[in-house]
C-alpha cells in the first residue's frame, strides 16, 4: 500500500501534536538505575528484550522466569540468564552486530512497566553464572545490560488493553497452536500432532 500522509520529521509532528503534557513525562529518564527500579526487577518475572542487527532490523524476545531472575549487579549493570530455548539466538546474534539494547519489565498486576536501554555484552564467567542456577541447572551464557537509561512508564496502555483483568481477555477459540503455525510456515513434513508432541515435551523437559 503507498500512503499520502505521512509524518517525516520530529518537527513536524510536535507542529501537529505538541510538546510532552508535562515536565516531569521528559525529566524522569534516568542515567542509572535507583530503589525503585531495584524493586520492580527484583519483583518482576518477565521482560521483553529487543535488539537489532547491524542494518537495523528489529528483533523483540521475551524472556521469563521466577521473580528476579534479572540481576542487579549495581546501578549501572544487570544480568540477564539465558535459559534454554530454540537456540535461534536471535538476540545474541544482533548484539554482536550492534550492542543497543532496550527492555521492558512488567509485574503481573502491576499497571506501569519499567523501561531500560544500554549496551549489552554476552557473557559466560563462570561464577556469575552460577550465582544465576534455577532448578540446579546453570546456564550457559548471560547477557550483561550496562545501563544508560531508565524510566517508569505510565499505565494507559495496560488499562486500554486489560491486560491484568482475566474476565475481560479475548476468548482463545479459533487460534492456532503453535504446532500449526510452524508446520504452515516452514511446511514441515507429518502429521501436526507429532509436532505438537515434541513441542509439549520440550515444554515440559526443557525449561531449565
Amino acid at each position: 500500500m503507498e500512503f499520502k500522509d505521512v509524518i517525516k520529521s520530529q518537527d513536524e509532528l510536535r507542529a501537529l501534536m505538541g510538546a510532552p503534557v508535562a515536565p516531569p513525562v521528559v525529566e524522569k529518564t534516568l542515567s542509572s538505575l535507583d530503589r525503585h527500579c531495584f524493586t520492580f526487577i527484583d519483583r518482576s518475572p518477565f521482560v521483553l528484550v529487543a535488539s537489532s542487527d547491524s542494518e537495523g532490523r528489529m528483533d523483540i524476545s521475551p524472556k521469563g522466569d521466577a521473580p528476579g531472575f534479572v540481576k542487579v549487579l549495581d546501578e549501572k549493570t544487570l544480568v540477564i540468564p539465558d535459559r534454554p530455548g530454540n537456540q535461534r539466538f536471535d538476540t545474541f546474534c544482533n548484539l554482536f552486530q550492534s550492542p543497543r539494547i532496550g527492555l521492558i519489565f512488567l509485574i503481573p498486576g502491576k499497571r506501569e512497566t519499567l523501561r531500560v536501554g544500554g549496551t549489552a555484552q554476552v557473557v559466560r564467567d563462570a561464577e556469575l553464572l552460577e550465582t544465576m542456577s534455577a532448578k540446579g541447572k546453570v546456564p550457559a551464557l548471560a547477557i550483561i545490560v550496562h545501563v544508560d537509561e531508565a524510566f517508569f512508564h505510565c499505565s494507559k496502555c495496560v488499562i486500554r488493553s486489560r491486560l491484568w483483568q482475566p474476565e475481560q481477555w479475548p476468548k482463545l477459540d479459533g487460534l492456532p497452536t503453535l504446532a500449526e503455525t510452524m508446520k504452515d510456515a516452514a511446511s514441515v513434513p507429518g502429521p501436526v500432532e507429532a509436532l505438537d508432541g515434541l513441542i509439549k515435551d520440550d515444554e515440559e523437559n526443557r525449561l531449565y
